[in-house]
């Protein structure tokens, strides 16, 4: 019996690849947005993370006619009163670069002493009509003063997490996994995905 394929609704290679390995093992099939051809892009206008993982989930599934996985993360700064939040992959302007994002930020935090922030991860698994399920994860630390470390994507090398002393760019994706807004909402995912694969069936009728 062919395996069950699920699409991560992202062209982001970072993204796809720590999904597959946190969902290996599994009878599934992990395809991306880079495994078909192109197709619209859904409207992320959202005012939370839960809407957006849901409206990109759902646009993808009803698009492509297979179950989708989406993920909304984002940086919630205390001090910038949660910016750039929603807005994270756009902070510097539409088409920015990580780099210009972190730039950015750090301009807008120069002085600060509060430097706390947050990154959180709400994931979405939609099929072409009903409803989706909804897994959600987070994970503190601060604003370093610079960028530090090659790893990891976005603002990874600017979000310092005090418990290993490091900034998300400095750790093996080991590390990252065990402790990330992601890592622990796919922790969470993963913990019923042997449900989540029966919910499937149940809902595509196969």
């Amino acid at each position: 019996m062919p395996k069950r394929v699920l699409v991560v609704a992202t062209r982001n290679r970072g993204k796809i690849e720590e999904i597959r390995s946190f969902l290996s093992g599994f009878d599934v099939e992990i395809r991306s947005m880079d495994d078909f051809g192109p197709i619209p892009q859904p409207v992320e206008d959202g005012g939370s993370f839960e809407e957006n993982a849901y409206k990109k989930a759902s646009h993808t599934a009803k698009m492509l006619g297979f179950p989708a996985l989406a993920d909304d993360s984002g940086l919630v700064v205390e001090s910038l009163g949660g910016e750039p939040g929603v807005y994270s992959a756009r902070y510097a302007g539409a088409g920015a670069t990580d780099e210009a994002n972190n730039r950015k930020l750090l301009s807008a935090m120069e002085g600060m002493a509060n430097r706390k922030a947050a990154f959180k991860c709400v994931i979405s698994i939609a099929v072409p009509l009903g409803p989706a399920l909804t897994y959600e994860g987070s994970c503190e630390g601060e604003i370093a003063p610079g960028p530090r470390g090659e790893n990891g994507f976005g603002y990874d090398p600017v979000f310092y997490y005090p418990p290993l002393e490091k900034t998300f760019a400095e750790m093996t994706a080991e590390e990252k996994n065990a402790v990330s807004h992601r890592g622990r909402a796919m922790k969470e995912l993963r913990s019923e995905f042997d449900k989540v694969l029966v919910w499937l069936k149940q809902r595509l009728g196969d």
